[in-house]
């Protein structure tokens, strides 16, 4: 497994694509799997792919993930499970509390992990190696840390169930001592015989071990060396170089195997004359694409600054190409 991550438009798609199609032409069987919200391996590869898969070419596979489509299905799959577990006047209410959750905080995330350790585990079956182009820093660093919270979740979770069973059974033979069986009360307390699950609490408890299976085979995999690993991509620029930093603090701290760093978009070695006047001409052809596209939109253009946009004087200096200062007639440039 290896995740391939960093800050927003740093190239994480172009160097994820790369490492997938490179290992495809060794010979391996590679799925590259894209869990950003803003897909764009589509558009890099010029071909529809989709969340059902494409084949890209002779063992590539890859595949976009909908986040909203898995929390559509993610939510469906609890309201089925509900549904066997509560009475029938019941479902409108289940209903109305699953709907209320779309859209409350980390539902993305938990249906997005809930896929993801699916396609880990048939990963590991069906591939020689997963590739994850992930979604900016904050959202993949949250997404990682998932399985152990969820884990725990579900763990506290059976946990109480344990004690409102343990304490449904002593209260049931203390109902039944007061019906005239002999024996001191505290006594039917402290029996160790635990009472028989019914039916209902078995099916639930299923459940829940299933998932808690699931979560702990998927942190299981992330934090082991042998088979997954984690590479930061960024540019060297401030803001990604301190972005990175902080994402490598969180990486370690959780444990997460940390292969190393892709920096992107350095400058060759070679004289720059004849490269940038390459480069130039390029730009020139995507600002006419621009200015065709999007003609009924009005449109700023930044120029690349000579340094990193960094503190008031630089950000005043972009501000000026946004919305420039009026002229000495107090009228706005346009």
């Amino acid at each position: 497994m290896l995740f391939v991550g960093g800050k927003g438009g740093v190239g994480k798609t172009t160097v994820a694509s790369a490492v997938a199609l490179s290992q495809a032409r060794r010979g391996r069987k590679v799925l590259l799997v894209s869990t950003d919200p803003a897909h764009s391996l589509g558009d890099l590869f010029d071909l529809h792919i989709g969340d059902e898969g494409r084949e890209i070419r002779d063992g590539l596979m890859a595949l976009e993930v909908d986040p909203q489509a898995e929390v559509d299905r993610y939510l469906s799959q609890v309201q089925a499970t509900m549904r066997e577990f509560v009475r029938p006047a019941m479902f409108a209410e289940v209903r109305k509390q699953i709907e209320l959750t779309r859209d409350s905080p980390g539902a993305a995330e938990a249906a997005l992990m809930d896929r993801i350790s699916d396609l880990m585990a048939r990963g590991r079956k069906d591939h020689d190696l997963v590739v994850f182009d992930t979604a900016p820093t904050g959202h993949t660093l949250r997404l990682l840390s998932l399985p152990e919270i969820m884990a725990a979740w579900t763990d506290g979770l059976l946990k109480s169930r344990d004690r409102s069973e343990s304490m449904g059974g002593a209260l049931e033979r203390l109902a039944g001592r007061r019906r005239g069986e002999k024996g001191d009360d505290l006594a039917w307390f402290d029996d160790p015989e635990p009472p028989e699950e019914d039916p209902r609490s078995r099916k639930i408890r299923k459940v829940l071990l299933e998932r808690r299976r699931k979560f702990a085979r998927a942190r299981s995999t992330i934090l082991d060396r042998s088979e997954t690993a984690f590479v930061l991509v960024l540019l060297p620029e401030k803001l990604p170089i301190l972005e990175s930093r902080k994402a490598v603090e969180v990486l370690r701290r959780h444990q997460v195997p940390i292969a190393g760093l892709v920096v992107n978009r350095v400058l060759p070695d070679e004289p720059l004359g004849s490269f940038l006047e390459q480069r130039r001409e390029q730009e020139a052809q995507y600002l006419r694409q621009i200015d065709e596209l999007f003609a009924d939109l009005p449109t700023v253009r930044v120029p690349l600054l000579p340094q990193d946009v960094m503190g008031i004087q630089s950000l005043d200096a972009v501000a000026q190409h946004l919305w420039p200062d009026p002229d000495d007639s107090g009228q706005e440039k346009v």
